[in-house]
């Protein structure tokens, strides 16, 4: 057991996954805290049979990861205040053996380092190219990193001060908390080590898209906040959604109205920026080809998500969570 770190997994409805989400943590952090936002499958029960502390979030309050994350790492606060370190996990990811010890061992020795992550890796991108998807979008690159996932490894007591997460915030909340972090002087690294399984169960187009529209969701909103900066958060990933998605469709519809049947050749830019995307994979010729017509097609439910933020803005409501489980 790690004595300086407590663990704080989120989830709802995970059903086996959290118990080899818990299992994986158990035994390994000095505590555990698991944050339940509305299961009807007993994984309140089963975290508290398991031996973890739970808490149940009142869902009268719109519920967002951040919130529960936050809600999660006060409860560590109120059993364990002399932690050093918090590893958040989601519920339906195993922490990997051996990942707490390399990771309190890398903040042990680098001081000026606030979050460190290791590799994400799909358990099974077999099942669906979607799965598939999830684990190449997760294989970044090792050493000093702009930001983690929700998988990370933290320095208790800089998290506090900079106020946690930002709670109103549906998705990208982890960049959005690490550039802050930086702003302070903190550094984030990613490890060459094995951190997590995940389980994306993704196996329909529709879930891929949603998730895409609510990362589109989250680059809009992540510009909104931080795109005036030195970094220009999220800027050139929201520009290339408008672009690909809104302002090119445009372009070739007009290219239509204008010169009939051949304005469609303007269409052919997708096969070439597909073309591109998949000689620079660096992967299988299968695996670029699928990467390359996702990314491709990722910019439509993008532009989706950013015309939904800037919906919201302009009549002054709420995001709420795009689910794609």
């Amino acid at each position: 057991m790690n004595s300086g770190i407590g663990a704080v997994a989120i989830g709802r409805n995970e059903g086996e996954r959290l118990r080899q989400c818990l299992a994986s943590a158990l035994g390994r952090a000095a505590v555990l805290v698991y944050v339940d936002s509305g299961s009807t499958d007993g994984s309140v029960e089963l975290a508290r049979a398991m031996g973890a502390e739970v808490v149940e979030l009142d869902l009268s309050i719109p519920f967002t990861a951040a919130r529960a994350r936050n809600a999660g790492f006060r409860r560590l606060r109120e059993w364990a205040p002399g932690l050093a370190y918090v590893q958040f996990v989601d519920g339906d990811c195993e922490l990997v053996g051996g990942w707490l010890e390399s990771a309190a061992a890398f903040l042990d020795g680098h001081p000026d380092v606030v979050v460190v992550c290791g590799r994400r890796r799909e358990r099974y991108p077999e099942r669906s190219v979607y799965n598939l998807l999830c684990d190449l979008e997760w294989d970044t690159p090792v050493g000093e990193a702009k930001a983690c996932g929700g998988d990370a490894l933290m320095r208790a007591d800089a998290f506090e001060a900079a106020g946690g997460y930002r709670e109103g915030l549906i998705a990208g909340e982890e960049p959005e908390l690490c550039l802050r972090l930086r702003a302070q002087g903190w550094r984030v690294w990613r490890l060459d080590a094995e951190m997590t399984l995940h389980d994306a169960a993704m196996t329909r187009f529709g879930q891929w898209w949603r998730r895409t529209l609510r990362a589109g969701h989250a680059f809009a909103e992540g510009a909104w906040l931080h795109g005036a900066g030195p970094e220009r958060h999220w800027v050139r990933e929201s520009l290339s959604a408008w672009l690909w998605g809104a302002i090119i469709p445009l372009a070739t519809l007009g290219a239509v109205f204008l010169f009939g049947p051949k304005g469609l050749l303007l269409a052919g830019i997708y096969l070439l920026q597909g073309l591109r995307l998949a000689l620079r994979g660096g992967r299988s010729w299968r695996v670029n080809a699928w990467r390359a017509l996702f990314l491709v097609l990722g910019k439509f439910p993008e532009v989706a998500g950013q015309a939904r933020f800037l919906q919201n803005r302009i009549r002054g409501r709420k995001a709420r969570l795009i689910e794609y489980k």
